[in-house]
């Protein structure tokens, strides 16, 4: 075995090197040239060169060297020479190949170039770490390495990171956008329940990791923190984390409870001055929902007028306002001091437009006021809203309406069953409410089928109902919710969806998706191609998704979802509708079985219902039977009678019911329609 003989460095001139074509080196990649120079300045030059001597035509040595491996440290030693910072004769160390080596100068080349293993960032890290351990400076550090102040913190704080994930990081078991994740808090134990908590799901992204270290604090981009400052928390004690390697929102308040009690302080100072001012109450908090003022009257209030100085004032801005925009309307562009001009005209213009207002005072006694945060983080005062328990008190209105089958209703069990209807012979009991939510959802299933065939019916509904929501406070409440949501159904009978009308509006959605095209951003364009005719029926359809006329539970007490006020308009205005498009149950095929009714109440009440379909003689047939007995033979007496319980009649539809004639509401939908349509 030929043992290996390993050349020394010569120190060859640095005026006898020339750089070889045969260096495989050509795209410029890691640190410039100038940053190597300077880097070889401080602390000498680290590797030595890898030449070969030149040779003339004839095969004699020339006593100059081509250097095919460590261009980059040849172009950097000849900056320092182009610079006078180093002679041209300066020896530079060098290892010598012989000129008729086995391997090339390009194999050299690419060798040097290609085995050499780049360093890992994690060892960049700490080497940054040991230098700031032993008292160097970041901005010494940052200087040496040709990197700002703020990549070595970033290193630094990397460096941190629990010993644990470090190893993971070494081991590629970690990105290094995750690590980064992880310096948002120097929580070592923190930061591997956190990995663990990951590595145990389904997500590992930096963001998840991000907002499980930060979980519970508080961005400083917050409104809250905005309106408190962040000086102000830090001045009161207050924590801040903040990551290096995202500083849009500046980091994160770890102390919620202290944020929140400096904001109710702020509140507190800045509700003083408004209280002198005599409203009944003010209400604070750093955001309220969209709307939710929408059931409260707002005062108008009036411009304090302006006195002869402030009115002469606003006058002599307007009129240079106006000379300066006639003068140079037609420039192309502002000069400065003119912008400027202007700028300060419309500042001032507009304190007086934004004076204060001035308020009835027996309004400001019964009304309040919002204070809360803007998202840029400025107080924001709403003055003016008057509550409806706060509005002078309306006469009582003439009784109350009792319903037909007034009376409490059996409560439901825990486990939501209707209970077992006591057997007695007293007068009848009223329905229970699980029953009577089963028989308005059929009830709704059945209007919602025939509303689509009344479309001025369904254009006129949702016309009063958008009315209701603009123009009156507090709104009333309508049946067709415009908002087109699709409301659902808790109760409901078995079989619903296997209705006649089911099936219908089932059948007439496909039929209308099909027409429809396939992409939204085509649709307008579909629809600005229908008639009038087709546009009311598509209309009608939408319309009659909405519609809502399910009986639902009201508390007693009224502090529910719906009170009873409520249900009753609900179904008021249900009740017109259905009158309007003759909505007979029975048509629409409900038919009283012991699965949807008779099952469902006691024995009274399936004697009522024999009773006024087939008379007394055949109620008094079946009334010594037992109630399974008994709703069997009631389902086949009253198979084809047309009866219908109490709460599925109504004007206009059920026994004795006329229905109305569709044909001729679409009639009349399309008559005048298109010279309104021509006329927009």
């Amino acid at each position: 075995m030929t043992r290996i003989q390993l050349r020394q460095a010569e120190g060859i001139p640095f005026n006898r090197l020339v750089l070889s074509q045969a260096n495989v080196r050509r795209v410029k990649a890691g640190c410039s040239i100038e940053m190597l120079a300077e880097d070889i300045a401080r602390r000498g030059l680290l590797h030595s060169l890898s030449v070969r001597p030149l040779h003339d035509a004839d095969g004699a040595e020339t006593g100059n060297y081509e250097v095919p491996a460590g261009g980059r440290r040849y172009r950097a030693l000849a900056l320092l020479v182009s610079t006078k910072r180093m002679s041209r004769t300066t020896r530079v160390p060098c290892i010598v190949k012989p000129a008729d080596a086995p391997d090339s100068a390009a194999s050299d080349s690419l060798a040097e170039n290609s085995q050499r293993e780049p360093l890992h960032p994690l060892d960049q890290f700490r080497a940054f770490r040991a230098m700031r351990e032993a008292g160097q400076p970041e901005e010494d550090i940052a200087a040496r390495f040709f990197v700002t102040p703020a990549v070595v913190r970033q290193r630094l704080r990397l460096a941190s990171v629990s010993p644990v994930l470090l190893d993971l990081y070494a081991e590629d078991g970690l990105s290094l956008e995750q690590l980064m994740a992880f310096t948002v808090t120097g929580d070592h134990e923190r930061q591997e329940q956190v990995w663990n908590a990951v590595t145990a799901g389904w997500s590992r992204d930096p963001a998840t990791i991000r907002r499980m270290l930060t979980e519970g604090a508080v961005r400083a981009a917050d409104r809250r923190a905005r309106f408190v400052g962040i000086e102000a928390y830090e001045a009161a004690g207050g924590a801040v984390l903040r990551d290096l390697f995202d500083d849009s929102h500046g980091g994160w308040l770890q102390d919620p409870a202290l944020l929140d009690r400096l904001v109710g302080e702020r509140f507190a100072t800045e509700a003083q001055a408004i209280t002198a001012e005599g409203w009944k109450w003010i209400e604070a908090a750093p955001e309220f929902p969209y709307g939710h003022h929408l059931d409260m009257r707002l005062l108008q209030g009036t411009h304090a007028p302006l006195d002869e100085t402030q009115e002469a004032e606003w006058e002599a801005l307007r009129q240079e306002q106006e000379a300066l925009e006639a003068e140079w309307s037609d420039a192309p562009e502002l000069p400065g001091e003119v912008d400027s001009r202007l700028g300060e005209i419309e500042s001032a213009l507009e304190v007086f437009e934004n004076r204060p207002l001035i308020y009835d005072p027996q309004e400001v006694a019964r009304a309040g006021v919002f204070v809360s945060i803007s998202s840029a983080g400025s107080l924001v005062v709403q003055r003016g809203f008057v509550r409806p328990e706060d509005e002078p008190a309306p006469e009582a209105e003439a009784g109350e309406g009792a319903d037909a089958e007034a009376g409490e209703a059996p409560q439901a069990s825990q486990d939501g069953t209707d209970p077992e209807p006591v057997e007695d012979d007293d007068p009848l009991r009223p329905l229970s409410d699980r029953l009577l939510g089963e028989l308005s959802a059929a009830r709704t299933v059945a209007l919602r089928d025939a509303l689509a065939r009344y479309p001025v019916t369904a254009l006129r509904a949702v016309v009063h109902s958008f009315c209701l929501a603009c123009f009156y406070v507090p709104a009333g409440d309508a049946c067709i919710e415009v908002v087109l949501r699709r409301p659902g159904l808790a109760a409901q009978p078995p079989g619903l969806a296997d209705t006649a009308p089911a099936q219908a509006i089932d059948a007439r959605h496909a039929e209308w998706a099909s027409r429809l095209p396939d992409d939204d951003r085509d649709l307008w364009a579909r629809l600005s191609t229908m008639e009038v005719a087709e546009l009311l029926e598509l209309f009608a359809h939408c319309a009659s998704l909405s519609l809502n006329a399910q009986i639902e539970q009201v508390s007693r007490y009224g502090d529910g979802r719906i009170s009873a006020s409520m249900l009753e308009r609900r179904l008021d205005q249900a009740a017109r509708i259905a009158e309007t498009v003759g909505l007979d149950m029975a048509a629409a095929g409900w038919v009283p079985t012991v699965d949807s009714y008779l099952g469902k109440v006691p024995k009274p009440r399936i004697l009522e219902a024999v009773r006024e379909a087939k008379g007394d003689a055949a109620a008094d047939r079946i009334a010594g039977l037992r109630k399974a007995d008994m709703a069997d033979e009631a389902e086949s007496l009253l198979a084809g009678t047309g009866w219908l319980p109490k709460a599925l009649r109504g004007a206009g539809y059920g026994v004795g019911g006329e229905a109305g004639d569709p044909g001729a509401e679409r009639a009349d939908a399309s008559e005048g329609q298109p010279e309104l349509i021509a006329a927009e």
